[in-house]
């Protein structure tokens, strides 16, 4: 038979492994819930770290973006950082360990955004002053051509004003036929069959204005036929011409002149005779009278 007390010996002796595998199994599930929570927090505070990182980078995407979206000659230099920024978001979209090496390129990102935006703010400051001057500028322009063109207008309502003052007037034409005596006395008379000679007058106009020197005119004497009397020459002016009876140069000098011409001739015409006086090819004058 076994001996009680050695049973019992053994029993205890079990029971203290027991304990002491317990005990070890307590330590090493605390160990392993202990690490488990360690990395867990490690996971996410690294989690946590690259969203606030990548929040950073989307900042100075928008940042850029708005920037690159006012179209200043520095437009080319704020893309290129742009992208720099893009394609560090796409390196840390595909990171999955530590992000702390993100942060210093985030920080030397945001100082070069800061030093270009700057720059590119006064850059649209000088934009904006410049604008300015030059609106002012285009202002000042169109007035000073909104003047010019009155002024133009002025001057030439002048010159034609002038040109209009200028031109001599005609006045007084008159017409009347005569008999030519043997004594060389010139009798008046309204019968085709005594006249001999139609002695045609006139005066040009005194003007201050006009250009002094030799005047010319042309006289056309039509009668009852509608033949053309005298001389019956034509002048040719541009595409027009002229057949006159006689012209008649006159010395102007600014001052009323008297002009009288004898056009002669024989079997002159019962009716009405027609007497136009010419400047060039310009009727200034016209008259008219009959013969019985």
């Amino acid at each position: 038979m076994e001996n009680p007390k050695n049973n019992n010996s053994s029993l205890k002796a079990i029971i203290a492994v027991l304990a002491v595998l317990l005990i070890g199994s307590l330590v090493y599930i605390f160990k392993l819930s202990s690490d488990s929570e360690v990395v867990k927090t490690e996971l996410t505070t690294s989690m946590t770290e690259k969203e606030s990182v990548m929040k950073d980078l989307q900042e100075l995407k928008a940042t850029y973006d708005a920037a690159i979206a006012e179209n200043t000659s520095m437009s080319d230099e704020l893309i290129q950082e742009r992208d720099k920024v893009v394609a560090l978001m796409d390196d840390l979209n595909k990171s999955k360990g530590d992000v702390s090496k993100y942060k210093s390129q985030v920080q030397a990102m945001q100082s070069k955004m800061k030093t270009l935006v700057a720059e590119n703010d006064e850059l649209k400051k000088q934009n904006g002053v410049l604008t300015t001057q030059r609106d002012s500028t285009i202002v000042v322009l169109g007035e000073s051509k909104k003047f010019n063109e009155v002024l133009v207008g002025q001057n030439e309502e002048l010159s034609k004003t002038v040109e209009r003052g200028s031109k001599l007037s005609i006045l007084n034409t008159k017409t009347a036929a005569y008999k030519l005596r043997s004594s060389g006395k010139q009798i008046e008379t309204d019968k085709a069959s005594r006249a001999d000679i139609l002695k045609i007058s006139f005066t040009i106009a005194e003007n201050q204005i006009a250009k002094s020197g030799d005047k010319t005119y042309y006289v056309q004497v039509i009668d009852a036929k509608n033949n053309v009397l005298g001389e019956k020459k034509t002048e040719s002016f541009g595409d027009n011409s002229l057949t006159y009876s006689f012209k008649t140069t006159v010395k102007y000098e600014n001052k009323s002149v008297n002009v009288t011409e004898d056009l002669p001739g024989k079997d002159f015409a019962k009716g009405t005779y027609f007497i136009n006086v010419f400047d060039n090819d310009e009727l200034v004058s016209k008259t008219s009278f009959s013969l019985r």
